[in-house]
């Protein structure tokens, strides 16, 4: 599986798991795997376990960058989105930020409305804008 799909798989378990927090997370994680019939990923675990055990941080960095929005204002889609690419501009040296940022953009445009897109842009460009990374 390529780094893409594996990134929309992520976010297909991170979106799930919002409404399901109340299952354990290591038996969520192995039911998705079969439910999708795949095999666990390097970089699939790092990224699905390193955004859960991130969210209030990468939430708060969203949020100060969001103005004027609050999380619970932001679609479900368009926070796991943004989650991911935070947590990959912040924990993976080896993800580009741009490639990160466009790819985010991508499964916005592919999950959430037409606003949505332009929205995740700009909040994730001010975050690599305020890590220093542009």
């Amino acid at each position: 599986m390529d780094r893409r799909s594996l990134r929309e798989t992520a976010f297909k378990m991170l979106f799930e798991y919002e409404f399901k927090k109340d299952e354990d997370l290591n038996e969520f994680y192995k039911e998705a795997l079969e439910i999708l019939e795949i095999s666990d990923d390097e970089y699939l675990n790092k990224v699905f376990f390193g955004v859960i055990d991130s969210t209030d941080k990468i939430d708060a960095e969203i949020a100060s960058t969001a103005k004027g929005w609050k999380l619970s204002r932001i679609s479900k889609v368009s926070l796991n989105v943004m989650r991911i690419c935070v947590y990959e501009m912040t924990y993976m040296e080896d993800v580009p930020f741009a490639v990160s940022i466009n790819e985010a953009v991508e499964l916005t445009k592919k999950y959430d409305d037409d606003k949505a897109p332009k929205f995740v842009n700009g909040v994730l460009n001010t975050v690599a804008n305020n890590k220093g990374l542009k």
